[in-house]
């Protein structure tokens, strides 16, 4: 079975029907990965809608040349662009954006990118692999303190300081320049482990998340995406561990609450400007059914948000109030 084949997507009917598709509309599926999410948008459009794909992964770009659609447009570009991408293409304000965060089946499953320690390969890591340091260079590099960071902070792993020493001292001998070769070190350090899962689980996560500065790209992309919405428009976010899902949930509680007033300042609660955001429903999670079909779609949680119809103008007023506080206090 090739890699493309063994795609599943995930909370396919789930993601597109939080969308809330208008046959007219214009929408950008930022994470086009095999296509799954981006076929079925297209199913829901009229003859005027419009797609906006982007996906950083060059292979995932040459797999989506075979959709051949006047509507479709595909970028190869990070998510962190998408402001960029849709000046360039005229676009001032869609209707919807869907972010499916994280690593793809196809890049788990192929050997070469180097990103699960079944395979012994190269140990790139990239997702663009026309760009950017690769897990060997900065493994090569990187002070023992850099490492440990990054294992603890991106892996959430107790024994990243055992990692870290063990890593810089292998290091000395020979480079770790293998998947099988970070494996097994990593094993020979991390004696206890949950049950079922490998010790250098954490650790290929942490790795994986730095090189392609996961974290910093969805931090990055989640206000270009709210910006570009238009009233009413939704966004869309599936995520996959706790670090991308505690950014996405932030950004969103966040613009649904009413703005905090200046200190100091005597602003009544009526006069506040209004939430930017509405929640819509509760986190989505995978049925049993799909987990079932796709283990790896169990971490998954979707979380939808939609911009309010009066968000600019609160944002404005947010910022009137600002200045006013400002020249208050000078």
């Amino acid at each position: 079975m090739s890699a493309d084949s063994s795609h599943i997507t995930v909370l396919l009917a789930e993601a597109v029907a939080a969308l809330a598709i208008k046959p007219a509309g214009i929408y950008v599926d930022a994470t086009f990965g095999r296509g799954g999410h981006s076929r079925r948008i297209l199913e829901a459009l009229g003859p005027d809608g419009r797609l906006v794909a982007l996906d950083r992964d060059p292979v995932a770009i040459a797999a989506g040349q075979a959709t051949v659609d006047p509507r479709f447009t595909l970028v190869h570009a990070h998510f962190s662009r998408i402001d960029a991408v849709l000046d360039e293409l005229g676009i001032a304000q869609v209707d919807g954006v869907l972010l499916d965060i994280g690593v793809s089946s196809p890049q788990l499953d192929t050997p070469e990118r180097g990103m699960s320690f079944r395979f012994d390969a190269p140990l790139d890591m990239r997702m663009d692999t026309t760009q950017g340091e690769t897990a060997a260079g900065f493994l090569a590099r990187a002070t023992q303190s850099e490492i440990e960071r990054v294992v603890k902070d991106y892996g959430e792993e107790r024994f990243a300081h055992a990692i870290a020493k063990a890593l810089v001292a292998a290091r000395s001998e020979h480079g770790i320049g293998r998947t099988k070769e970070l494996a097994a070190l990593v094993a020979s350090v991390v004696r206890t482990r949950e049950p079922g899962q490998h010790p250098a689980t954490r650790t290929f996560q942490a790795l994986r998340i730095h090189v392609n500065r996961e974290l910093e790209e969805l931090s990055l992309a989640l206000p270009q995406c709210f910006g570009r919405l238009a009233p009413g428009g939704r966004l869309a976010v599936i995520s996959f561990h706790s670090l991308e899902d505690r950014i996405v949930k932030r950004f969103m509680r966040a613009g649904a609450r009413p703005p905090e007033p200046p200190k100091d300042i005597p602003i009544r609660a009526a006069d506040l400007p209004a939430p930017t955001l509405r929640l819509i429903g509760k986190p989505v999670f995978p049925s049993d059914a799909e987990v079932s079909a796709n283990p790896r779609s169990r971490s998954a949680v979707l979380r939808v948000a939609e911009k309010m119809p009066g968000a600019l103008t609160a944002a404005l007023a947010t910022k009137a109030t600002a200045n006013m506080a400002k020249k208050a206090g000078g």
